[in-house]
């Protein structure tokens, strides 16, 4: 377009340079944008390889055990409902770091606390029944570590079943005597479970009544007392602080840690604190084995948000019910018909009957 002020035909006249720009040399203006941008795609780059690094340090931490092989297809029919049924395995393995922790030198490891951890439809509540390992069952045929075969066993104590042949064979056996389609597996071992608390800065929980366990050095007053690694590992295991000093009056101290220790970790901001966040991520991957369907971060993960809507304090907690056996009064066997009711009630997807809560053992 011809200037207003300028002669038809007459060139224009270039606009001034500017000062101490030489003709030719590219605007400056463009050379902070390039770096700018080249900046941002080393960090985006660097940030990626840093999630990475974490996803897989995670991720390789998980054990896998493949639970659906190892049963095949003799086991419970899954019921059309979106109900989930998870077991729960705290281990007292005498290897490594818990060695100290579990208080023994007995070999091998043991199902110390047994749940089986019932999500209903719409996943906004919970069950977990409680097996006491002192409990008699009927083992099914199960498949040594060495590849050998053992045939079923009547009268076998619950917590003798992981042992000798592994958590595929716990699976089993609760499966077999409760009719239960258990669809994953989760063991947490005592040196895992210590660092859990500690990283989470410990668990808020209300003592009932004062406990004095000289075996396991636990001595607690009554009232809310926030117990750290080692004094929640005391207090879900103590035995002779609470009760007639049987492994019945210590499961109640593991269901009300249970649903401390989840209230604790659902009010933490994590989001807050990425650092935390990991950290809690890393002492929960190092101590947990699971079936072979979790045994990876995103399958965590995943299964983890689905719980979301469930309020720990509206998971109820029920002890299987039993009654002392009649042949060795330091041992407990199922209470029938209440047990019977209680599974029922958990394959079905149901409301628990109150019967089946009743336990004769403890009076009620």
């Amino acid at each position: 377009m011809t200037d207003l002020h300028t002669p038809a035909g007459a060139a224009s006249a270039p606009p001034p340079e500017p000062r101490g720009r030489r003709r030719g040399s590219a605007p400056k203006r463009r050379r902070p944008l390039r770096t700018v941008l080249l900046t941002l795609l080393v960090l985006v780059l660097a940030a990626g390889g840093g999630l990475y690094w974490m996803y897989d340090s995670l991720d390789g931490n998980i054990k896998g055990v493949d639970i659906d092989r190892a049963l095949g297809d003799d086991r419970p029919e899954k019921l059309p409902t979106s109900g989930q049924n998870l077991l729960v395995l705290g281990s007292d393995s005498r290897a490594g770091a818990n060695g100290d922790l579990a208080g023994g030198d007995a070999g091998g490891g043991r199902s110390d606390t047994t749940l089986v951890v019932h999500l209903p439809e719409g996943r906004t509540e919970a069950v977990a029944v409680s097996i006491p390992r002192d409990t008699l069952v009927t083992r099914p045929g199960c498949v040594r570590g060495d590849g050998s075969s053992a045939p079923p066993a009547e009268r076998v104590m619950f917590n003798s079943v992981y042992a000798q042949f592994g958590p595929a064979c716990v699976v089993k056996t609760v499966e077999s005597m409760s009719g239960v389609r258990l669809d994953h597996f989760l063991e947490i071992d005592f040196a895992g479970f210590k660092d859990l608390v500690d990283t989470i800065g410990g668990v808020t929980v209300d003592v009932k009544q004062p406990i004095d366990d000289e075996r396991s050095g636990l001595h607690l007053a009554a009232g809310p007392q926030r117990l750290d690694g080692t004094q929640s590992l005391a207090f879900v295991r103590t035995r002779h602080g609470v009760g007639d000093g049987s492994d019945l009056g210590r499961i109640s101290l593991q269901q009300q840690f249970l649903t401390a220790l989840l209230s604790e970790v659902k009010k933490q901001d994590l989001l807050g604190s990425p650092a935390k966040s990991y950290k809690i991520a890393d002492s929960a991957t190092k101590a947990l084995t699971t079936d072979s369907a979790l045994a990876s971060l995103t399958a965590l993960s995943e299964f983890g948000r689905s719980l979301n809507g469930v309020d720990p304090q509206n998971m109820e907690t029920i002890m299987l019910p039993v009654a002392y056996d009649k042949k060795d009064p330091n041992r407990v066997v199922a209470a029938e018909p209440n047990a019977s009711r209680l599974w029922k009630a958990v394959r079905e997807d149901t409301e628990i009957p109150e019967s089946a809560r009743k336990s004769p053992a403890t009076g009620g």
